[in-house]
This record gives C-alpha cells, structure tokens and sequence, in this order.
C-alpha cells in the first residue's frame, strides 16, 4: 500500500511538473524567483530539505544495496522528484548484511 501511495504520488508530482517545465522551462522558474520573494523562500526551503535528504539517503543507501549518486543528481536537478524516486527503488531493496 505504501509503495501505491508513493507511485501515486510521484506520478501526481512529476506530470504536472514536467508539463510546467515543458511549457515554461527552466527562465520560468528563475523569472519566477526573481519577481517574487515568496518564490525564492520556497526554493531556499526546498534546497535545505533536500539536502538534509541526501544525507539521510546518504548513509542508507549502501545498507540497502542501492548506489545513492544517481538519486543525488536526480535530486540536485528535480527536487523533490528525485526524493520521490529514491524512495521507491528502497521500497524494492532488501538490506545487505552490513545493516
């Protein structure tokens, strides 16, 4: 069920995200950023959370078997898209012995 949830909700994110990205690229989150101090709080936020992610994702990655870099490029270039991701591959990995 919980792997359902986070599917449904990858899915519910990343369209909708690729979509905006298709139609505004990239200049239209950083005019965006720019114009509104709103928008570059969230952002600031969004970079803190997922750092503290990677972290986390980090150390628990070899203890699941999984390689943590690509999840790190994914984050750095998609957010929380990539938190999404990395936490759906370990809903599949089992723990290595070392853990």
């Amino acid at each position: 069920m919980k792997t359902l949830l986070l599917v449904a909700l990858f899915l519910a994110f990343t369209i909708p995200s690729t979509v905006l990205l298709v139609d505004e690229g990239v200049g239209g989150l950083v005019h965006l950023v720019q114009r509104e101090p709103w928008a570059l709080q969230i952002l600031v936020d969004l970079v803190i959370a997922c750092s503290v992610f990677v972290g986390w994702m980090w150390r628990d990655a070899p203890t699941r078997g999984i390689r943590a870099w690509p999840y790190v490029i994914a984050i750095a270039a998609a957010g929380s898209i990539g938190v999404l991701a990395y936490l759906i591959r370990r809903r599949f990995a089992t723990p290595t012995a070392a853990a």
